[in-house]
């Protein structure tokens, strides 16, 4: 049987013997130094000034929202665009946090949300929050400068396109902040695990405090005596004193040191699952049955997962049983159309914009 994925990390039998000797001699496993160190690895590798490393994907996106809220830039009742193929947890939290979703739809042969499409619908929107689908984009940079131009804060959910690069820019450097994921199957697996990528100071400071507790034990000492300062704070209740809306969604320093062991080894994986996705691809090219990928402007195409996009309903049936047949494992390409869902047509009773 050929399956999706093969192992839970890459060099896996390396990397659980280093993880056996570090679980062995570890002075303390919840958040500290390993989580610290690899936040700072993760910044240099993505290019950004700052990040805060959570237990997963879908907490970063919570993370980020909640934080904007509590700066006072976004507030409760705006308008959030969102990617129509994209991740549950990517519309929950905007729907959880008191904020609107509006679904925007996505081109076929890029499977994301191009600059003209996001122009037809942005009227009204104080946030757009795309996703990167499966390794893939349409034009990120002409979407960053419209929503520049209109006052719309961009943020990208990067979880499946790590390392992937348009007009020499890593995909998650286009907008205020983006989200990744370090489940077990992508790019890198922390097991579960999830970073928050950033240049902005003070939604970083922001981050830190709503990822545990809205306390202030993780900012840095100048942040951490600032804010008693303001609040009249003494330093031994400053311990347990809580500044803002907050969760605890800390990781823990196994997911911190997996999180350093794996991205030394991302240059290779990206490597690998470019070569993979590009012979695939011809393959595809030559079906006229199917629907091949535009990515021309992609610099690093770091594939998720190779999408199979049939141009007609009884193709993609016969591919189906095909697959299934030869024990070739296969999903749908994510969660199609998310306004489609259970949960969307429950809570945000919207049709695709």
């Amino acid at each position: 049987m050929i399956r999706l994925m093969r192992y839970t990390f890459f060099k896996e039998a390396e990397t659980k013997r280093k993880l056996m000797a570090f679980i062995k001699d570890a002075e303390m496993l919840s958040m500290g130094r390993q989580c610290l160190i690899f936040e700072e690895q993760f910044a240099k590798k993505q290019e950004r000034k700052h990040t805060v490393f959570v237990s997963s994907g879908s907490t970063a996106n919570l993370a980020l929202l909640q934080a904007l809220l509590n700066l006072g830039r976004l507030k409760k009742g705006d308008f959030v665009g969102v990617s129509a193929i994209t991740w549950a947890t990517n519309v929950m939290p905007i729907i959880q946090l008191g904020l609107v979703p509006k679904m925007i739809d996505v081109e076929l042969d890029t499977l994301n949300v191009s600059s003209i499409e996001l122009a037809k619908k942005m009227k009204g929107l104080s946030a757009f929050f795309i996703t990167n689908v499966l390794g893939f984009s349409s034009d990120l940079s002409a979407i960053s400068k419209l929503c520049k131009k209109e006052k719309i804060i961009l943020l990208e959910d990067n979880c499946e396109s790590l390392g992937s690069r348009h007009k020499g820019k890593l995909f998650g450097n286009f907008g205020l902040a983006s989200t990744f994921s370090f489940f077990v199957g992508h790019h890198i697996s922390t097991i579960e695990g999830g970073m928050i990528a950033t240049d902005d100071e003070e939604l970083y400071r922001m981050l830190a405090l709503v990822r545990a507790h809205g306390w202030d034990r993780n900012l840095p000492g100048a942040h951490q005596k600032k804010l008693r300062e303001t609040h009249k704070v003494d330093p031994f209740y400053g311990q347990y004193s809580f500044y803002d809306l907050a969760y605890n969604i800390r990781p823990t320093e196994i997911s911190g040191f997996l999180g350093q062991t794996q991205l030394a080894h991302l240059d290779t994986i990206v490597k690998i699952r470019e070569r993979n996705f590009r012979r695939v691809h011809k393959i595809i090219e030559k079906n006229e049955k199917l629907i091949p990928l535009r990515f021309d402007h992609i610099d690093v195409v770091s594939c998720f997962a190779v999408p199979v996009i049939a141009r007609d309903h009884s193709t993609a049936i016969r591919l189906k049983k095909d697959f299934i047949n030869a024990e070739v494992e296969i999903r749908p390409i994510i969660a199609g159309n998310i306004a489609k869902q259970p949960f969307y047509k429950k809570y945000a009773k919207q049709e695709l914009m």
